[in-house]
Order: structure tokens, then sequence, then C-alpha cells
């Protein structure tokens, strides 16, 4: 009988420790395909963040490091320098890669590191109990913004993508999501064309992909998808911001 569906030999077969409802599985399992259908598994090395995907080292079957909080750039910059041949990714979520690594992300856009980003934000710290972040929306009820987030008092929220869609470095920005079967398989070709690029020894990539949080936002899962589409998505458009390769093509 032929096998017509089979889990991703770059995803290791073992529990793992997010919340029911969390969509890190299905972001990782996104990658695990990537680095499969690739044939790149054996030559690709992540780096692993401080927040909730802190332990993706025990998940994925390639070789991964664990950076400070917010350094995954700067270690995925060293390693790429080293190993110039290797496929090397970062996965971050908000609060790791756009506050305390914000200037990481940023330098390493504008020197156009050939390194891979993947930016998990779902509006908040979620880790640490559902903090507010710097991506959280005005108004956005959070353990530490229990009145919503005011922002005539803690600004605006960043949009992460456009901003390092202006740097000359980025070759390639794209914002996805994960809530519907057709935004996963959009998602998937975004990460997909992240690491060609990357192995065509293009600049820095970035894929941002918008996430639900159901824990920390006190919704259930379903719940969690409608309020990611009503209130993220306007926000945080989905779309290309930056493709310098089809730039190219026209």
């Amino acid at each position: 009988m032929a096998i017509v569906f089979q889990p991703p030999v770059s995803l290791l077969d073992v529990p793992t420790h997010y919340c029911p409802g969390c969509t890190h599985g299905v972001i990782h399992r996104l990658v695990a395909e990537v680095m499969d259908e690739l044939n790149i598994m054996d030559k690709t090395i992540g780096v692993a963040p401080v927040g909730c995907s802190v332990l993706a080292y025990d998940y994925f079957a390639c070789d991964m490091f664990e950076a400070a909080h917010g350094r995954a750039p700067a270690v995925a910059t060293g390693i790429k320098r080293t190993h110039p041949d290797s496929v090397v990714f970062t996965y971050q979520g908000d609060g790791d890669l756009a506050a305390i690594g914000t200037a990481e992300i940023v330098h390493a856009a504008t020197r156009g590191e050939k390194i891979t980003s993947i930016f998990v934000n779902n509006c908040i710290y979620g880790m640490t109990g559902g903090q507010m972040a710097p991506t959280t929306l005005p108004g956005q009820v959070t353990e530490t913004s229990p009145y919503g987030r005011d922002v005539n008092l803690a600004g605006y929220p960043i949009r992460v993508s456009e901003m390092l869609s202006t740097l000359e470095g980025a070759y390639y920005i794209e914002r996805v999501s994960v809530d519907s079967v057709p935004n996963v398989i959009k998602a998937k070709k975004a990460i997909k064309k992240a690491f060609e690029y990357q192995l065509e020894g293009k600049g820095f990539t970035l894929v941002e992909v918008l996430s639900i949080c159901p824990t920390n936002w006190g919704l259930n899962p379903q719940e969690s998808f409608k309020w990611l589409r009503e209130n993220m998505i306007p926000y945080y458009p989905l779309g290309v911001k930056k493709d310098k390769g089809a730039e190219a093509e026209k």
C-alpha cells in the first residue's frame, strides 16, 4: 500500500510542552515539512529563543542551539558565518524578537545576514503569563494592561515585517497566518520560499506568523481564531512585504 501521509522526519515524535490549542505545533510542523521537502535536515541548524518555544531544540531533528533572550539572530549570524554552507534559522516569539531582541533582528536584517527567521506573533508574552508585548494591540487587555493597552502611555504596536522591509539588506519578508487550512498552506509556501532564498545565497529572510494563545487570551481555540481574524489581521495585514527575487523577475 502506498504511503500518502506521514509525519515529517525533521520533527521528532515526542510530546511537546505547548498548551492545548497553541499553534506553535502547527508552525513547527510546517518548518519540518519544508526541511524534508528540500532535503536539508542534515545541513540545517536552528536557534531556539527564550519564550514559549524555548524547548524547540527538543522537537526538531536538525542540530539546534539555544540563545540568550533576544540574541538568536546574533547566534545565527555567528553560526552562518562559520558554516556558510549550512541552512540557519531562528525560531522566535514576539516577546523575544520584538522586545529585548529588536536591535539584534534589525541589525541582522540591515547587514543582509543570510539567515531565515521564523517570527511567531501572538500579541503577548506567552511563557511568562500573558503580559503586554510590543505587538499587543491598542486596547487589548493583558496581565499588565488590565484596562487595555493605552497608546498614550505604552505607544503603538510595532509592525515588525513592515519595519524590516525598509532595510536594504532584507531580501524577503512575508506575513502569514495559521488560522485556517488555506492560510496554513500559504504559510508553508512562505517558509519554503525563505529557505530556498537562503539556499540560493540571498540576503536576510523572515516569515512572520500570526498565532493564537488561547490560555493567556482566556478564550477557547475557536474563539481565539475568530479574535485573530477580527483583530490581528486588520492591524497586521497578511502578505508579502518585500521580495527582491520577485522584483528582479519583473
